[in-house]
Formats: structure tokens, sequence, C-alpha cells
């Protein structure tokens, strides 16, 4: 099947260490101009700390997703980060991404987490019911115009409103993922 072929649902899966080579050749031709790469083999480096899902088209891996699981300043409340996102280049615009999102929220829900964070598109991650975050702090500041690009989704109940700092592992700490 090719992309300009109707697409049949993708396969969404957890990802698994054999997935290695091809998240990273994803990466690799989905943002051509930033090394994603690193970071994302750091990730996947955690699976007690992260959720990888892969969508899988014809036995092609055609897009993945990683959540990070972490908390508010004290870490009361089961929080997520999601990042990065890719899909192919040939493949994008077919809600394949979307797909992989709403999988990994439901699936993040049933694992009790309340809400999960994103920085990117205010546009994209609005449709997937996002919303400007402004009580919930990045590591580090971010630059003004991306002051909306910072976003939530609640998905449960929680103690009470989440307010404070998000509370990250080391690999995330890097200032340049945050400018």
């Amino acid at each position: 099947m090719t992309a300009s072929s109707a697409v049949d649902w993708p396969e969404i899966r957890r990802g698994i260490a054999a997935d290695g080579h091809a998240i990273e050749a994803l990466y690799r031709r989905t943002f051509p101009d930033e090394d994603l790469v690193p970071l994302v083999r750091d990730l996947l480096d955690e699976p007690d700390r992260t959720v990888s899902l892969v969508a899988v088209i014809d036995s092609d891996l055609v897009g993945n997703i990683i959540f990070t699981k972490c908390a508010i300043d004290d870490g009361h409340q089961k929080v997520a980060l999601l990042a990065p996102l890719a899909v192919s280049p040939e493949w994008q615009r077919q809600a394949i991404g979307s797909a992989l999102v709403r999988t990994g929220l439901q699936q993040l829900r049933q694992e009790g987490c309340s809400a999960v964070y994103v920085l990117g598109d205010p546009a994209y991650y609005g449709r997937l019911g996002f919303s400007p975050e402004r009580s919930v702090r990045t590591p580090y500041p971010l630059p003004s115009e991306w002051a909306d690009a910072w976003q939530s989704q609640i998905l449960g109940v929680a103690d009470g409103p989440a307010c404070g700092k998000l509370s990250l592992p080391e690999v995330w700490l890097d200032p340049a993922l945050w400018s």
C-alpha cells in the first residue's frame, strides 16, 4: 500500500526494543533539520518512565509517539509529557498522528494519569483537546512567542488544580529543548 491509496487504520501498539532502529530512521526522515535521535534513544532507554507507541501499516513503522511519565513539583499527581511525535512524511495528514495521540491519552487515563502536557502547535493539539496551560510551568522559561504552545489536557480527577513546575527526568533538563 502506498501513501496515496486508501489508508487502512494503522495498527497502533506499544513500541518494543526491536523497533529502535526503525524509530530512529523515522525521526531522521521526519525531522531532517533537527537531531532528535539522541533524545528519542534516551527516552526509549527508560521504558519504566515512558510510554512509546508505534503506528504500523503493512509491517512498515510509519509513526511514533513517546509520553514521559512525570509529576508536578511534589509528585502527588501522575502526569505525562507528550513528546516527541513523528509520522513519516509520506503518511502525514492522514490522521495517524491523531490516532497515536488519542491511543496514548486513553492508555495513560487507564493508568491513572491525571493530565498530559505538550509543547507544540496550538492549532494541531487544540483539535485533540489540548488547551493553553498557565498553571504548570516548564523546567525553563519559554520564549514569549511560545506561550500558547505550552498546553495540557486533563484526563481524570486530580486532588486539586495542578499548579507548579513540571518535574521531569534528567533527559528533559537540557535547556535547548525548551528554547
